[in-house]
């Protein structure tokens, strides 16, 4: 039988202070917009956990992360938590099946299908600013529907598999698909996000998957960063969100292509 608990080890000071800056960083890009992940796993991977164990790892902090900005969203009066658990519900099954599929695949080919989304994603952002700054109340009071269903469970198995960017399509199904402003679609993600986590999380534990210490120490300085993300989406505006969404897109997806080394920055930078 697999027990939960991994082992914990000694960590240097150096590293306990790298894991909390890299966390704050990661929290602050996840809930403005999203592919902070790739620095979370980057750093997690360098300090020489397997590509597999950091997927895991990862998600203790993802958890921690939204669930501060999800109170901070609501406390702000600017979450629709009906809407949200109904959309949240297909993700959380998706993302069972994501995390099942992850804890022994390559993911290589798939991120770079990813990229070229997201690219395309863009181009729909610059095309359609309207749609993001100011949203669409007549799809916003509409029920959820069948599509919008297949389209949360999708997304809800990519968020499961590797998480990276899920937010860049969670934020493209809110906005577009349900009608919502940035703003609001921001505290939504996190929310669906906040959902999907434990039942994710508990995926990789089941695998012995998860470093506890590492997770949990990178969990301070995403939470830290949620916090002030949260805050400033809410007093920047959706224009503001949508900038910050279009040059995240940019480079998450130059990663994914090998254009841009974030792995190898991190590297460099221990």
């Amino acid at each position: 039988m697999i027990s939960i608990f991994a082992e914990i080890y000694p960590m240097s000071t150096a590293e306990v202070i790298l894991l909390i800056i890299s966390g704050l960083m990661v929290g602050f890009i996840n809930t403005l917009a999203g592919g902070g992940s790739i620095i979370s796993l980057s750093v997690l991977i360098m300090l020489g956990l397997p590509a597999t164990l950091a997927n895991g790892t990862n998600r203790i902090a993802i958890m921690l992360q939204t669930l501060v900005a999800t109170g901070s969203f609501r406390h702000q009066k600017v979450l629709d938590s009906k809407k949200g658990l109904w959309l949240g519900i297909p993700s959380v099954l998706g993302s069972v099946l994501g995390a099942r599929i992850a804890v022994d695949i390559k993911e290589d080919l798939f991120e770079k299908a990813i990229a070229v989304i997201l690219l395309v994603m863009l181009v729909i952002i610059l095309m359609r600013p309207k749609r993001w700054l100011f949203g669409n109340e007549e799809l916003v009071d509409r029920k959820v529907s069948l599509s919008q269903v297949i389209i949360f469970f999708l997304i809800g198995v990519y968020g499961g598999f590797l998480h990276v960017g899920v937010g860049y399509f969670l934020l493209a199904a809110i906005v577009l698909g349900a009608g919502y402003d940035l703003v609001r679609a921001n505290a939504i993600k996190v929310l669906i996000v906040l959902l999907y986590s434990p039942f994710a999380l508990m995926v990789f534990l089941l695998h012995g998957q998860v470093r506890w210490d590492y997770g949990l120490i990178m969990a301070i300085g995403n939470v830290t960063g949620a916090l002030i993300a949260s805050r400033m989406a809410v007093s920047k505006g959706a224009a503001f969100v949508r900038w910050v969404m279009i040059v995240l897109i940019l480079i998450t997806s130059a990663d994914l292509l090998n254009i841009l080394d974030i792995r190898g920055l991190v590297s460099a930078i221990i």
